[in-house]
């Protein structure tokens, strides 16, 4: 198949949305679990299962690497590890025996840590968690194999902020369910500000890249802009809403105590529960970002606000299924 780009971890929300947007008949999907909207072009595999990545990227022009261990309360910890770091050892190395060197990486500001004032791409980086420092380790891998000959490659990093929108079934996608089902309360005084980004914009920009290679190694932050403060995306989504109701909020060490009792209760019972102490750390912080580099030569198609507005359509006012 000529020019053919391989998706790894297309079957998720990132890569559904990006594989709607592309030419279906140049692409395949690699990745652990079916796609629910493109069987026709999926291959069930793991990016650990070497022999077989090096035999699926047979005849690839472009590789486009999603898949990730990324959600907070991934057990064993050492799953981050296995699947972004050494996962993506073993795609460089199947690249390599097939002579692939254009690569789409989707990284994190995970690298950057918590509580930075708006970094961009040249800033020091300074994960917190296991996911940013697994990532970080992987940009890394990146690093090395590029540099073994660069003059023949094409390599993007992107370091999405988090990505929300139709079919999310993330953290966003949990503050949203909160918000609109009346059991939300603000913790702290919302002036923390939140870079996001919408997925039908950052597939966009991803699509941009698979078609207009970059030779070298370049790193870009995605967010859309601007950036919210939590008092601004609650309102905002109370106006789509139709709500006519104020923002209850709480002491920031009140919800820092509230996390850390969901924490023990969860361990009692062995379950992972939707409130923790780090899911409040997180909502609580600054987490902006500068993407001015990516809005040098990219228009999204969509505002941030009407990105709000058709995910809460599709999400708790029509009620899509699908």
């Amino acid at each position: 198949m000529k020019n053919k780009i391989v998706i790894i971890g297309g079957s998720g929300f990132i890569g559904s949305h990006l594989i709607e947007i592309l030419n279906k008949e140049n692409c395949m999907n690699f990745d652990k679990n079916q796609s629910p909207f493109f069987p026709e072009i999926t291959v069930i595999g793991n990016i650990l299962d070497k022999p077989l990545l090096e035999k699926k990227l047979k005849g690839a022009k472009t590789i486009v690497l999603l898949a990730a261990e990324h959600r907070d309360n991934v057990s064993p910890i050492s799953l981050y590890y296995d699947i972004n770091v050494d996962g993506t050892k073993n795609v460089l190395e199947a690249m390599n025996k097939n002579q692939i060197n254009h690569l789409i990486f989707t990284s994190s500001v995970a690298v950057y840590g918590l509580n930075k004032n708006n970094p961009t791409e040249e800033n020091p980086t300074d994960p917190f968690n296991d996911y940013g420092k697994s990532k970080l380790l992987a940009e890394r891998e990146i690093e090395k194999w590029f540099n073994h000959n660069p003059t023949e490659k094409e390599v993007t990093i992107i370091r999405p902020t988090v990505v929300f929108g139709e079919r999310n079934r993330g953290n966003v996608y949990n503050l949203l369910k909160q918000i609109t089902s009346n059991k939300f309360v603000m913790i702290g005084n919302g002036n923390n500000k939140k870079s996001m980004a919408y997925v039908k914009n950052i597939v966009s920009y991803i699509a941009s890249k698979i078609n207009t290679p970059e030779k070298g190694l370049n790193v870009y932050n995605y967010a859309d802009k601007p950036d919210f403060s939590m008092n601004e995306l609650v309102k905002n989504i109370y106006k789509i809403m139709k709500f006519k109701r104020s923002i209850v909020k709480i002491p920031y060490i009140i919800g820092m105590s509230i996390g850390f009792c969901f924490d023990i209760l969860g361990f009692l019972i062995r379950k992972k529960l939707v409130i923790s102490s780090v899911r409040v750390k997180k909502f609580c912080a600054t987490t902006q970002f500068d993407s001015s580099k990516v809005f040098d030569d990219f228009k999204p198609p969509f505002a941030l606000k009407k990105g709000l507005e058709n995910t809460l359509k599709h999400e708790f006012l029509n009620k899509n299924k699908v």
